[in-house]
């Protein structure tokens, strides 16, 4: 028989997991119960709200179930327990309703008592991502049972979601977009999953319990190509890929010159042993150079792989994530000053790279035409091969009134790291360079064994902002020679780095 689930009863705010009553006038006296299935039945005009309802002697007088309806397994409880009723027969139980008319947030599902007794109930409409202004507002919503609830090897997803949107809107396009004729059918059930269940609850009760996220791994696991996303360990591009491009069909971030379009950018790069401690601007660069691509836009986010391969071997045993990523002299088109003399850049000389100071990245490969010729007479850069850039005619025309050509930069606002197989995020809770961050893990704590759960934490991590600048994290670098002498969550920053999430906080607003 095909049995549609529905995740709500709709134009009400009424989900599964909601105390309510049965207003029938067949029955002397009000039932309650907890809805624990909502959804269409064959033949029936209606919708049908499966309800474990308390026990009540005018049950006697009704046909009740074990959660079965017409041989079909449903839902489970004791035998007896359950009815089936439409859902116009349903309210909010009054005796949970708060003077302000809302519902107690004492709802306590099956679900809530397997994942520790917290309640995380479905939040709808539009909730805006958490702003944090400093570390005493960060410390008053850290601590055991925050953010996401870990379970099955989520934690590749967790880690991602959490970064994703929680302290920030550069995804929420994905929250809000209508479905279109080209979407799968199960598009705004996902969308729903993902915006009411999870990002909302995540945003105003910083907590997800797993079984809101495992309704969306069952979701994704049966819609894309990428098996075992309910239980098996994965990497957050597979999610990401499963997620964005297979199912919401979001807009590739990153459209490349060479025609590709991407939602991420694997740095690809040559080992210099000169570098001990290389930024990730360094080796954007240095990636971007050797692939001789550029970005045809500035894109609202920017998602940056670490060179590593497989789970184990690094590239580099310590990288420095860049604060801010300039990435003017990347983009297609861009106006670019001349490394010499700081004018409007008109040539490009790629053999030039890296030529006059050993960690000059792009900028010394920009010319004005006269430093051009000047730099090419030596004898070292005479067969150098070069080529005129293409700059918009409006600029050209304003560029002698211009003290400075304009830079393009984007600020980080997570890293992702790894640590044998465990994915756990560094997020930054607010704007500019003194914003406060905080240190997710999933799965930080553990209650019980083989049927426990586990305790999601966020810690505030106030000494994060000097371990970013130049003069900190070089300190720090000297200062513990050995990683395993680095205070905690600097190793996990510097040594565990795998992914590390950007944004354009002048593009994201258009997107």
């Amino acid at each position: 028989a095909n049995y549609q689930e529905l995740h709500e009863i709709p134009g009400t705010k009424l989900v599964v997991g909601s105390l309510v009553e049965v207003i029938d006038s067949a029955i002397c006296t009000d039932l309650c119960g907890v809805i624990r299935w909502i959804g269409i039945i064959p033949d029936s005009p209606h919708i049908t709200v499966g309800i474990e309802v308390e026990d009540d002697p005018n049950l006697r007088n009704l046909p009740t179930s074990d959660g079965t309806y017409n041989g079909v397994r449903l839902f489970q409880c004791r035998e007896g327990g359950a009815i089936f009723v439409p859902s116009n027969k349903c309210t909010n139980d009054r005796r949970f309703i708060e003077a302000e008319g809302s519902q107690a947030a004492s709802t306590m599902s099956a679900d809530a008592i397997k994942f520790g007794h917290v309640d995380c109930p479905t939040v709808l409409g539009a909730v805006a991502p958490l702003r944090i202004h400093n570390t005493e507002e960060l410390e008053a919503i850290c601590g055991k049972f925050k953010g996401i609830q870990g379970h099955h090897n989520s934690c590749y997803l967790d880690a991602t979601l959490f970064s994703m949107f929680t302290f920030t809107s550069v995804f929420d396009s994905i929250l809000y977009r209508r479905q279109g004729p080209q979407d799968i059918s199960h598009y705004s059930a996902v969308q729903n999953v993902l915006r009411n269940e999870i990002v909302n609850p995540l945003r105003k009760n910083v907590f997800v319990r797993a079984d809101r996220v495992m309704k969306l791994r069952k979701l994704l696991d049966q819609l894309s190509s990428i098996s075992g996303l309910t239980s098996e360990e994965k990497d957050p591009e597979e999610f990401l890929n499963s997620l964005l491009s297979q199912i919401m069909r979001v807009e590739p971030f990153l459209k490349l010159s060479s025609g590709q379009d991407s939602y991420f950018y694997q740095l690809f790069v040559e080992k210099d042993e000169r570098l001990t401690f290389p930024t990730v601007q360094q080796l954007f660069e240095q990636s971007f150079h050797s692939s001789d691509i550029k970005l045809k836009e500035v894109p609202s986010c920017l998602i940056i792989q670490m060179p590593r391969f497989g789970k184990s071997f690094k590239m580099y045993p310590r990288i420095l994530p860049s604060q801010v990523l300039d990435v003017t002299n990347i983009i297609e088109d861009s106006p670019r000053h001349c490394a010499v003399c700081g004018n409007l850049a008109e040539y490009e000389c790629r053999e030039c790279f890296g030529c006059f100071q050993p960690d000059s990245g792009l900028e010394s490969t920009a010319f004005c035409e006269s430093c051009l010729y000047t730099v090419h007479k030596h004898e070292k850069r005479v067969k150098h091969v070069w080529k005129p850039l293409s700059v918009p005619r409006d600029f050209t025309a304003i560029a002698t009134h211009i003290l400075h050509t304009p830079q393009i930069f984007m600020e980080l606002f997570a890293v992702v790291c790894i640590e044998t197989s465990h994915y756990v995020a560094f997020v930054k809770t607010g704007s500019g360079p003194d914003a406060p961050w905080c240190f997710f893990d999933s799965m930080a704590d553990r209650k019980g064994e083989k049927n426990g759960y586990n305790i999601p934490e966020m810690i505030s991590v106030p000494e994060l902002p000097q371990w970013l600048s130049d003069d900190g994290a070089r300190a720090i670098n000297e200062r513990y020679s050995k990683d395993k002498d680095l205070p905690e969550h600097a190793k996990r920053l510097f040594c565990d780095a795998y992914m590390c999430m950007y944004q354009s906080t002048e593009v994201m607003m258009y997107h």
